[in-house]
């Protein structure tokens, strides 16, 4: 496939954009640049990628952006390590066991399990925060550990079984069930995905599904948005950063609902 130059700056533009936004609220970016990759190319007359294709490109993608992000958040000390620890070993000892798992369920079971995990998180994110808990550090974090160890792991078997993130439901578990400050979980969502990555890049550049040059021009955006998203979101007020995930769940909760569904 050739790729004029136009076609690369419109890949650069949505990787940009989804890595700014991912890095501002802690989610691996999957869940916005997946539409924009397989929607945008052919409706500006460009050649459309395979579902298979856009899996590839986001997934190397999402191991870069959150990489990129992951430096700006330490930095900040805003990355609970031991959250991590607890929360990230239970994410993808579950994913691996869902993903072995998913050949045993039907298709639509899979599905409606993840549309009702994914409508979950949603609802948590109009619960209340705890008040005063943005003054709490990142070493100082207290949260229980079998909640965070057993929710991440049904969270990592859902996202296994249908063969998804589970970040953008992870970050509302953290803030109202382990009363985790907004900051510290964006952060530690953030490095949680980086380690659930890995796994997911590996598979697809073994399945020989990677496309090269798109490849490249996403992590290159990634590379160089994903900071300044981290960046803008220790500077915005926690309350508006809520508010832009609570945007962007619902709207990916309507999106797997209706296309389950339809």
């Amino acid at each position: 496939m050739e790729y004029t130059v136009s076609y690369l700056l419109v890949l650069f533009l949505i990787g940009a954009i989804g890595s700014i936004l991912s890095g501002m609220v802690g989610i691996g970016g999957s869940v916005i640049k997946y539409p924009m990759l397989l929607y945008i190319p052919p409706l500006l007359g460009f050649v459309a990628f395979t579902a298979q294709e856009v899996a590839a490109i986001s997934a190397v993608q999402v191991f870069f952006s959150t990489l990129a992000a992951l430096v700006v958040f330490k930095k900040g000390g805003y990355v609970s390590f031991r959250l991590v620890g607890y929360m990230g070993t239970a994410i993808v000892i579950g994913s691996f066991i869902g993903g072995y798992g998913s050949k045993f369920l039907a298709d639509e079971t899979i599905n409606f399990v993840y549309a009702i995990l994914a409508s979950i998180a949603a609802i948590l994110m109009f619960f209340p925060k705890p008040k005063g808990s943005e003054e709490v550090s990142a070493e100082q974090l207290a949260f229980n550990r079998l909640y965070a160890v057993v929710l991440s792991f049904i969270v990592g078997v859902a996202s296994g079984i249908v063969g998804a993130a589970g970040a953008f439901i992870i970050v509302p578990i953290m803030l109202v069930i382990l009363k985790v400050p907004t900051r510290i979980a964006i952060g530690s969502s953030v490095a949680i995905t980086f380690i659930s990555s890995i796994g997911a890049t590996v598979g697809k550049i073994m399945g020989g599904h990677m496309l090269l040059v798109p490849s490249i021009v996403m992590v290159i955006a990634s590379l160089l948005a994903a900071p300044i998203g981290a960046k803008l979101s220790q500077k915005i007020n926690t309350k508006v950063l809520e508010y832009i995930l609570l945007v962007l769940i619902v709207a990916t909760v309507i999106k797997i609902w209706y296309e389950m569904l339809t």
